[in-house]
Order: C-alpha cells, then sequence, then structure tokens
C-alpha cells in the first residue's frame, strides 16, 4: 500500500464505518492540498485491491473497510516473512527490534493463540526419593 493509499486507509480504518470521498477529502486537506478526483481515485484503487467495499449511495459512493487495520499489519508481516531464506533469523531480528511493550504485546498474543489449555506451564515433579537411602538421618540431611 503507498503512502496516499495508507492515509486514506487509516481514516476509514479509524472512523470504522462508511465515508465519501468528500468526508476523507476534507480531512486530508487539514494535513495537505489534495483533489476531489485523487481521493476518488485512491479510494476505487483500493476497492480494485479488495481494501474497501463499495455501495452506491445516489451519484456517490460510501467506501466501508474490509477488514481491520490489524489483520493488514498481519498481512504485511506474514508476507515479509514468508520471503525470507532463514525465518529463524528473521524472527529473532524482528524480536530485537521490539520495545518491551511489544514484547508484552506478542507474549499475550502467543497465550491467546495457544489457548487456555496451554497457559499454565506444569508443575514440576516432586523429586524421587532412592528406595532405600539410608539411614532417617541421612534422609534429613544431617
Amino acid at each position: 500500500m503507498g503512502e496516499l493509499e495508507d492515509a486514506v486507509m487509516t481514516r476509514v480504518w479509524k472512523w470504522n464505518r462508511p465515508v465519501t470521498v468528500r468526508e476523507v477529502l476534507e480531512d486530508l486537506q487539514q494535513e495537505r492540498s489534495i483533489a476531489y478526483t485523487t481521493v476518488m481515485t485512491v479510494l476505487d484503487n483500493l476497492h480494485q485491491k479488495g481494501w474497501v467495499r463499495r455501495e452506491a449511495e445516489g451519484r456517490a459512493y460510501r467506501y466501508e473497510a474490509v477488514s481491520t487495520r490489524a489483520a493488514y499489519a498481519a498481512a504485511l508481516m506474514n508476507d515479509a516473512w514468508s520471503q525470507s531464506d532463514n525465518p529463524a533469523a528473521a524472527l529473532v531480528a524482528f524480536f530485537g527490534m521490539m520495545s518491551e511493550e511489544q514484547r508484552h504485546a506478542l507474549r499475550d498474543a502467543v497465550r491467546i493463540v495457544q489457548g487456555p489449555e496451554t497457559q499454565e506451564a506444569p508443575e514440576a515433579p516432586e523429586p524421587r526419593q532412592e528406595e532405600n537411602p539410608g539411614s532417617a538421618e541421612d534422609a534429613a540431611g544431617r
């Protein structure tokens, strides 16, 4: 996704409702000079790529995101990771770039994916005592 497509999708995701070209245009114009036809073209391109669906409303369309920003980010990460010739090294490098907050989010995500049955570590077994360890004093460590 290009920079302008990302700027448009950011608004569609943030508003989380069907939007018009005019609404996106007016919000973008607070940051940059941009034409109505440019925003219309970007939204049409996003529709062609499958990122937004549209529904006719009079002579215009209302556009709505097909998936969430999180799903888009996950698809980007998966695509980049699958192109690596060494996925384990790529993950190690990626984890090394993470902030402490991101590492906590990763741990939480892994717990969610693993499900409740694997969230608790199994208890360590009690150490076994040998059959006839010697005298009672020896067993008590004296």
